[in-house]
């Protein structure tokens, strides 16, 4: 009896290394598939004549990107118009994370106003945004909105700014750094900044979808603040509006901001689809590249590692500033 008891257990109930042994086995058979995977691609490439090559990246593009903050011409190689829609991605997207969090920040506060028609509006609009198609959204905001806007002197004019069939129009510095607002030159309007249709259409519809999953959030964050912090914010002669700034939006960062991350992947991935407004992002230049040059590994390995880079900078970002929101314990 005493000699069963000072044996070591057989190791299969060994509960430390079984659990090595099984992650050992899943990880070599995993490395087993993709290897498999990986030969039978380079079977069928070599077959077709198709061996990734990456040299098709400094020849000619051949085609023009309409709207770019990156200087391009159909002369540049492509990886240069791959770079110039990337820009345009980041450009669309850190835009629309702006907006998206004021509507979406507005719209959840909106949902504990005490005006009950603030309060009703904000729940039809999250419950009717959310349950759209975004592309469906984009495609109405494009050629709904945009395309029906009117054009010259009939657009509509705000004090320094114009918004038309032709685009969005702002003031801003020209050259020798002078102001300068939107003006009308033989029918056409001219400004320091403008923003094309297409552009507004992709980021107004990014904006107001994204807006309303960003109010829920927001809306989850408040409720979790106890109500008594709300009664201690009026007992000291706080405003609702204050008492918000002040006092429930803070302590409600650390439960908000976790879901943010979620939203601004999305938002991220999200404008890939701005092929249906025909604004020219990352997406839209990799196809016309495979298009021209048949490299569809390549295209979309290109693809795939821009886009997972972006969304792991959003990860990283907010995941910094959810540990700088997180309540210290002491």
């Amino acid at each position: 009896m005493a000699s069963d008891l000072g044996k070591s257990p057989p190791w299969w109930q060994n509960r430390r290394l079984v659990p090595w042994l099984v992650q050992g086995s899943v990880g070599l058979l995993l490395l087993v598939v993709i290897a498999f995977l990986l030969g039978n691609l380079v079977r069928n490439l070599s077959a077709a004549g198709l061996l990734l090559s990456w040299r098709w990246l400094g020849q000619p593009a051949s085609f023009d990107i309409a709207e770019t903050l990156l200087p391009f011409n159909a002369s540049e190689p492509y990886w240069r118009g791959l770079l110039a829609g990337l820009v345009n991605t980041l450009r669309v997207v850190g835009l629309g994370f702006v907006g998206a969090t004021l509507v979406g920040t507005l719209v959840g506060s909106a949902s504990f106003s005490r005006n009950g028609l603030v309060k009703r509006l904000a729940r039809i609009y999250v419950e009717l945004i959310r349950n759209i198609p975004l592309l469906l959204q984009l495609v109405f905001w494009y050629f709904v909105v945009f395309l029906s806007l009117p054009n010259g002197a009939a657009a509509i004019q705000l004090p320094g700014i114009v918004l038309a069939k032709s685009g969005l129009f702002l003031p801003g510095f020209e050259a020798g750094f002078q102001w300068s607002g939107p003006t009308l030159v033989d029918g056409v309007w001219q400004a320091p900044l403008r923003f094309t249709p297409e552009f507004g259409a992709l980021l107004t519809g990014l904006v107001v979808y994204t807006g309303a999953f960003i109010a829920e959030v927001v809306r989850g964050g408040i409720a979790a603040v106890p109500k008594g912090q709300w009664e201690a914010a009026t007992s000291l002669g706080l405003g609702p509006l204050l008492s918000l700034r002040r006092i429930i939006i803070p302590q409600a960062l650390r439960v908000i901001v976790p879901g943010l991350n979620t939203q601004y992947i999305s938002l991220a991935k999200n404008s890939s689809l701005a092929v249906a407004c025909g604004y020219t992002d990352l997406y839209s230049v990799a196809e016309t590249s495979l298009n021209q040059t048949g490299r569809a590994i390549e295209v979309i390995v290109i693809l795939l590692a821009a886009y997972l880079a972006i969304d792991l900078v959003i990860s990283l970002v907010m995941n910094g500033l959810n540990r700088l929101v997180q309540i210290k314990e002491r």
